[in-house]
């Protein structure tokens, strides 16, 4: 096709339309190139001719191979001025055609009264926040689909219950006509079904609860995080630093106890119990602190780490720390 920059240069021109139809024709994925070029040419739409010719000519697309429609929407996706070359692709109507469950959240309001809180404006702009990583771009393009078939509303206000897991099966739906590669098409469904979890993050979490988060998103937990983040398009500032802030908390004990549970503990798992049968003594307070003294000495070099039970209780024996213990 010729030079897109040109096309995006030029002024209406009758000619140039003509070229565009026969370029489309000749291979329909011509058209998302141009979204490409928008998103990658600071935004700047092509020509009224150009859009007007691409909107006549764009149901060829259902023709193309749906794996060349897949690549090309990718390469668009990692434009910086994604979000204007998606709201061309609406205007001509690409995204009615290849995603419906997408056009569908067109003027979806989110809140009464508020239009940059309409699902479509609040995605395209989800999409331009993100990193430019395929996987999270694509989750974000998708994340909110779901809200289309779960709205309700109540005296309280707009509501999306279980959106995220709807989502992630209309995903499946859309995986049928734009074919993904197994592992991009298993970590978009992941990051579309569990975009929600840490904003679900409290304070008031356990080391437990923080650790089986981590667990079950760990494989995705970057990309996660990384959506999350460009997920928050609150225009008040306080709550745009709180929402990061709980973001990056949940991060900060993330790696903090990932830290402290990667290190091998001095002591033999069990140690405590031992102690307490070959000194007769109940659960207490003093075993802690016998084991306290271990992992000191050890700590010191006194004695060595990760040895069996009896090294430990000879020592405690030797060290007069438990002088009334029978030795044997």
């Amino acid at each position: 096709m010729e030079a897109l920059s040109h096309l995006l240069d030029t002024a209406d021109n009758a000619d140039v339309a003509a070229r565009v139809r026969a370029h489309i024709q000749d291979d329909p994925i011509a058209v998302l190139r141009i979204a490409t070029a928008i998103a990658e040419t600071r935004g700047q739409w092509p020509a009224e001719c150009v859009t007007r010719a691409c909107r006549e000519e764009v149901a060829l697309l259902e023709d193309a191979e749906p794996e060349a429609v897949v690549a090309e929407l990718g390469l668009m996706l990692l434009g910086r001025d994604v979000d204007e070359a998606l709201q061309w692709l609406h205007t001509i109507g690409a995204v009615a055609l290849l995603l419906p469950e997408l056009e569908a959240t067109v003027d979806l309001a989110q809140e009464a009264g508020r239009r940059h809180k309409d699902v479509w404006e609040h995605t395209k702009t989800v999409v331009k926040q993100s990193v430019r990583r395929p996987a999270v771009r694509w989750a974000a393009l998708l994340h909110d689909i779901g809200k289309v078939p779960t709205r309700t509303f109540t005296k309280n206000g707009v509501h999306f219950h279980g959106h995220a897991e709807v989502g992630a099966r209309m995903f499946d739906k859309i995986h049928q006509r734009l074919p993904f590669e197994p592992a991009m098409r298993k970590k978009i469904r992941f990051l579309i079904k569990h975009h929600l979890r840490s904003a679900q993050y409290e304070e008031t979490w356990t080391e437990s609860a923080v650790r089986r988060f981590h667990r079950e998103m760990e494989a995705h937990l970057t990309d996660l995080l990384d959506l999350s983040r460009a997920d928050i398009t609150s225009r008040r500032p306080g709550r745009r630093r709180a929402l990061l802030h709980q973001i990056s908390e949940l991060n900060r004990r993330i790696e903090d106890i990932a830290e402290k549970d990667s290190k091998i503990p001095p002591l033999p798992t069990g140690l405590g119990t031992a102690i307490m049968e070959r000194f007769g003594m109940p659960p207490s307070k003093r075993i802690g602190d016998l084991k306290k003294a271990l992992e000191a000495a050890i700590e010191s070099g006194d004695i060595e780490a990760r040895r069996e039970d009896d090294y430990y209780i000879t020592w405690l024996v030797q060290s007069g720390l438990v002088p009334e213990a029978p030795v044997g």
